[in-house]
């Protein structure tokens, strides 16, 4: 027993380093033909983004993206393809900076409210896509893009100004939160942490300890697996597909929150956005698991922290899109090829226990 588990640890950790290991090696053949120096620039990363004011920015910013991975994951759970976080997560902060901005509350009041209606759009505008497919078996892929352009869509409708929005300069927001919607920050030198990565351990938390300590976790696995075994065991695959849905949109209501709570302090035409894309890559990363999860953000920040420097170096500044995009791909490929070959592992180890059993009952029979 104890021999399988290690196995299964060491097929877990083999996929992402083997993909980041392939990214490096590509990533160098690259640099190379531009060339510079792949070593160089590798150094210059690592010095850079071991700073103290580099690694408070790479861990806000890896907040977003986990909270992005962990909505996205959700989905990968049930053998679902939520592509629509992007979206579900810009209507949310919207509708949610919409609220806040038009209210004035105590903080331990306001700040709650501010998040459960972004929670709440999150999730009723992932809904949909359950819905459409359960009741007419609409894939979520297209149904999630198509919502993704619904909400940009409505969005740009209301963020107009005389509607829902006030125009400042050359752009267009929403009215500032007041002061009690500010989150709280964590000290640290030489800039604070953004203290919504309390919430997004706990977040991270929930989701391990609902997904493998719980019956609902138990089914939502079991449909993801088999959706005709899931259904043999008395589990409703309809009902289950609407429930993921609905968890993982108001996930990806949290995205936003640490920019809307934590520095814009509204919703304007330079809100960030394709964080839900980002997320998706970052949970391929992470295998789903919210520490590999965790990992995968962190190192997505640092590359974005990292890639800035190298311009001072004179590297092309498209180098950190391309070792993105390479650890994308990589990724995909590595876990296919782990995969295959933990198939294989198991194969051999069911036929040598069958071979084992039938050697024993042979000599049974002899001895009979």
């Amino acid at each position: 027993m104890k021999k399988i588990d290690k196995n299964k640890l060491i097929l877990g950790i083999a996929a992402p380093v083997l993909a980041i290991v392939a990214a490096l090696a590509i990533t160098s053949v690259i640099i190379l033909a531009t060339g510079k120096d792949p070593i160089h620039a590798y150094l210059v990363m690592a010095d850079f983004g071991s700073k103290s004011d580099s690694q408070v920015w790479i861990i806000n910013k890896a907040v977003p993206y986990y909270l992005s991975a962990l909505a996205v994951a959700i989905g990968f759970r049930m053998n679902l393809f939520n592509i629509g976080v992007d979206g579900q997560y810009r209507i949310a902060a919207f509708f949610a900076a919409v609220v806040g901005g038009a209210l004035t509350l105590p903080g331990f009041l306001q700040i709650p409210l501010i998040i459960i209606v972004a929670m709440l759009v999150g999730s009723v505008w992932a809904g949909i896509a359950g819905l459409l497919k359960t009741t007419r078996g609409v894939s979520e892929v297209i149904t999630t893009i198509m919502l993704n352009a619904i909400a940009a869509a409505v969005i740009g409708y209301f963020l107009q100004d005389g509607r829902l929005a006030v125009k400042d300069g050359n752009l267009f927001h929403t009215p500032n939160l007041p002061a009690s919607s500010h989150f709280f920050t964590i000290p640290t030198q030489p800039a604070p942490l953004d203290g919504f990565l309390v919430i997004a351990v706990v977040v991270g938390f929930a989701y391990w300890f609902v997904l493998n300590r719980t019956r609902f976790g138990f089914d939502l696995r079991t449909v993801g697996q088999s959706e005709s075994a899931a259904e043999a065991g008395g589990v409703s695959v309809k009902r289950m597909i609407v429930t993921s849905m609905l968890l993982s949109g108001a996930a990806a209501g949290l995205i936003g929150m640490p920019t809307l709570l934590g520095s814009s302090y509204n919703y304007g035409t330079d809100f960030p956005i394709g964080i839900g894309f980002t997320g998706i890559a970052i949970a391929l990363l992470g295998r789903n698991h919210p520490l590999g999860m965790a990992a995968a953000a962190l190192l997505w920040g640092f590359l974005e922290r990292t890639g800035t420097q190298l311009e001072f170096e004179d590297y092309q500044q498209e180098i950190v899109g391309v070792m993105q995009g390479v650890i994308v791909l990589c990724v995909v490929v590595a876990y296919e090829l782990v995969r295959r070959y933990g198939l294989r592992l198991q194969q051999r180890q069911v036929g040598a226990e069958l071979a084992a059993q039938a050697r024993k009952t042979e000599k049974a029979e002899v001895s009979a």
